[in-house]
């Protein structure tokens, strides 16, 4: 990849951190989603459904509670956004399985674009899936969306706003090595100074996802780590074998990442019809849905080693310090519904 980009900067010119981002996480051949399994201890991160079984059964709860709310479809879509593994999925059809009817009117798409993922994932959830390589194909019935650690893997630009004037960030060739410029932007953008992100691509799916719930019914759960209104600061960030290292280090081989902006993305989920409730962090979230009874019930069955690891991966989703603020918890719906706790009480 790294060849591939010096020689691609050197006929083309700089590209911007969106264009960079998405060649070394989804080109055809050189991507890092495109030929890995970046997930777990053997990869570069692990997500929260590898960290407990109880996030994803908390999931499911979820999904039934909201599915019973949005008038219980049936047929409907229950639908992953970017599904890993398959852990989640599998987690939640689990959770789900003693509810007959959820389950019978549940049909299962994944959005994911990474040919090695989708066979794990087939090798991990059971039952008949339909995989899709964007939102726009999946079809036009009433949904049920989760997107777990989905949007920060999408492109964002980064601008800079100094009293000299607008820049856009770039990857441009310097002794034949990659490095980081602030090229003149050709358009005004925010209102102080400082470096600001933005993801076009982020905010047109949310508005193809709310234009579809709006149309057919349905909510979702965007559940990813970021700020809740602008921010600025430079959150663009590169990890290999669970360790951070510099974006421009390894492209093709390491994960790269950045803040999700939730405010601008429930911009766009309304934007195309749907309402955003205000969200929770994660902590909040989990809490709200019965992490500590589950995590009590299923601890007490364990002995030793495993028992204070289990509980360890439980509080880590909820714990202040690690992921219980960091990450958030946005739920969209359809503007006429039922309220869908514990977004808007029971």
């Amino acid at each position: 990849m790294m060849q591939f980009l010096r020689e691609l900067i050197a006929v083309q010119g700089p590209l911007a951190i969106d264009r960079f981002m998405s060649l070394c996480l989804g080109h055809p051949k050189f991507g890092y989603y495109m030929n890995r399994d970046p997930l777990g201890v053997a990869g570069d991160f692990t997500t929260a459904p590898g960290i407990s079984q109880i996030f994803g059964e908390l999931i499911g709860i979820w999904c039934m509670a909201t599915w019973e709310a949005i008038g219980a479809p049936s047929p409907f879509n229950l639908v992953e956004l970017g599904p890993g593994r398959g852990t989640l999925m599998a987690d939640v059809l689990r959770a789900t399985s003693k509810m007959a009817e959820f389950s019978n009117a549940a049909r299962v798409h994944l959005v994911e674009t990474s040919p090695v993922l989708r066979e794990a994932q087939r090798a991990k959830i059971p039952g008949q899936v339909t995989w899709h390589d964007s939102v726009e194909s999946l079809p036009q019935e009433p949904m049920i969306f989760i997107a777990n650690e989905f949007f920060d893997a999408l492109p964002i630009r980064q601008f800079v706003k100094t009293s000299d004037g607008v820049f856009e960030r770039h990857v441009v060739l310097r002794n034949n090595a990659l490095a980081l410029a602030d090229l003149p932007a050709p358009f005004e953008v925010f209102g102080g100074d400082g470096l600001f992100e933005v993801s076009p691509i982020s905010c047109a799916i949310a508005e193809t996802l709310g234009a579809k719930l709006q149309a057919l019914g349905g909510a979702g759960l965007v559940i990813d780590y970021g700020y809740l209104e602008l921010a600025s600061g430079d959150t663009l960030q590169a990890v290999k074998a669970h360790k951070p290292c510099g974006v421009l280090e390894y492209p093709g081989t390491s994960d790269l990442t950045a803040h999700v902006d939730f405010e601008a993305l429930a911009k766009a989920f309304e934007a195309g019809g749907a309402e955003a409730l205000p969200p929770k962090t994660q902590g909040q979230f989990l809490g709200e849905m019965g992490l500590q009874q589950r995590l009590t019930t299923l601890s007490a069955k364990l002995l030793g080693k495993e028992r204070q690891d289990f509980i360890a991966g439980a509080r880590r989703l909820v714990d202040d310090k690690q992921m219980g603020q960091l990450f958030k918890v946005l739920c969209v719906a359809q503007s006429s519904r039922q309220p869908i706790y514990p977004f808007e009480g029971q």
